[in-house]
């Protein structure tokens, strides 16, 4: 490399945004992901050995993957080959392929193919390189945000190591932008930024766990504040707000408008208000609770306060969850509205929830009584001999597919745990309940015993 290209990459690597400065290049410096990288660890163990296979790096954006294979390609003696699967093509990988057979040979080093994204490569771009990986010609390192059973194709993932990476935690977050407001030579050291503690906590709750988004809006709000007299940059809440373009509402996740919010929109639902529900939905999801907590509440909800008036509100809690899962945020916000409308508009029961109560007690309190012989299954000789299953009625012999017998244990008959309410699908339980119950007055003709 001659002055003039070195003096370009020196520029280039000034000019880039804060998240590329900041990027860590050993351990001492690398934030997360302890159970993966911290001392002791596997995966940290066979980089610092050199002996890296080819793995795959999944986890949500800004977590660390691409950063964790730079610190492979710094820590390692292999060439290191990076390419994004958003714009490579089977082309680019044949020449790596081509490069990394000539170096094996003249050199006797390896090469590391990283490919970012690699999700977005198609069966072909990644049974394109599967012999490689399978001879050694490379290791390969890929990044995903996916999950790599659905995403990478099942010869290959085979022949890769699966790391999970975890989302930053709050208190990380906190520890990489601190870490960037002191740093001279590479952060903002040298713009004296002064950072709210307010500020601060709205920046770590809007960069949704990604510590690249975190940085560069940090980077955008330092360099659009002008420095005071005394050379320094204050930063504050307004300015954190404008940089993002969202207003910090009044929130804490863990502190009581967490749980004031959530009650809120548990009884708003619960009163049959969709209008109220979904305002303080969208109060709790627009100050960035997590929507996979909502949707836990949703879920609970509809079995607790719709339950069997209508069996169905689970299913469309359940599809909510699957949908924010699925496309995240702030897609998925709609999943959680329909559900918070639809669970608000559904005719309502809590008989399941007492149903259980009732249950539990007899359960923990109440002795624990045998299974009644008739409805064991003699599944030996012996226990068909000793009478179990003796008597058993099986219910699709008789009128109606029902068949008066005993169930529960003796001291338990005749007691009812679960009484149906008058509301939606209910009153067809009910119905069905009560005729029943008017059988069971009467005594069933015998028809063959079965065992199952």
């Amino acid at each position: 490399m001659d002055l003039f290209e070195h003096e370009f990459e020196k520029r280039l690597k000034e000019e880039a945004p804060l998240a590329a400065r900041m990027r860590p290049t050993d351990f001492h410096t690398f934030v997360g992901q302890e159970h993966l990288v911290g001392e002791g660890r596997t995966l940290r163990k066979a980089i610092e050995s050199g002996q890296v296979p080819s793995i795959i790096l999944w986890g949500p954006p800004g977590s660390g993957k691409t950063t964790l294979a730079y610190i492979i390609a710094n820590m390692t003696n292999a060439h290191f080959s990076p390419i994004s699967a958003v714009s490579a093509g089977v082309a680019d990988l044949r020449r790596i392929i081509d490069e990394a057979k000539e170096r094996r040979k003249l050199y006797q080093q390896k090469t590391m193919l990283f490919i970012d994204e690699i999700h977005r490569f198609n069966k072909a771009q990644q049974d394109a390189i599967l012999p490689y990986v399978e001879d050694g010609t490379i290791t390969l390192i890929g990044a995903t945000t996916e999950n790599p059973s659905f995403e990478v194709i099942s010869p290959l993932l085979s022949r890769c190591q699966v790391f999970t990476l975890n989302p930053l935690t709050e208190a990380e977050l906190r520890v990489i932008i601190l870490r960037a407001l002191k740093d001279d030579e590479r952060g903002l050291g040298k713009l004296k930024v002064e950072l709210d503690e307010d500020a601060l906590s709205h920046l770590i709750t809007m960069s949704n766990n990604d510590a690249r988004i975190a940085l560069n809006i940090l980077e955008m709000a330092a360099l659009t504040t002008p420095p005071d007299t005394g050379g320094k940059r204050h930063i504050s809440l307004a300015i954190i707000e404008d940089a993002i373009q969202h207003r910090a509402l009044r929130y804490d996740k863990e502190g009581e408008e967490h749980y004031n919010l959530i009650s809120a929109l548990h009884k708003s639902m619960r009163g049959s208000d969709p209008d109220a529900a979904l305002y303080w939905l969208a109060r709790m999801l627009e100050a960035g609770e997590d929507p996979l907590y909502i949707a836990r509440r949703l879920v609970r909800f509809a079995s607790e306060d719709v339950g069997l008036a209508d069996p169905q509100a689970l299913v469309v809690a359940m599809a909510a969850q699957q949908a924010v899962h699925f496309i995240g945020m702030p897609e998925g916000n709609l999943a959680l509205a329909e559900a918070a409308i639809y669970l608000a508009t559904a005719p309502k029961s809590n008989s399941l929830y007492q149903a259980y109560s009732r249950v539990q007690e007899d359960v923990k309190q109440g002795p624990h009584e045998p299974v009644p012989l008739h409805i064991r299954n003699p599944v030996t000789p012996l226990m068909k001999s000793i009478g179990y299953g003796k008597g058993y009625k099986y219910a699709h012999d008789y009128p109606g597919h029902f068949a008066p017998q005993q169930y529960l244990p003796d001291s338990l008959q005749g007691k009812h745990y679960y009484t149906p309410g008058d509301q939606g699908y209910e009153q067809e339980v009910a119905a069905r309940l009560k005729a029943w119950w008017r059988h069971r007055e009467k005594p069933a003709e015998n028809k063959t015993e079965r065992k199952d």
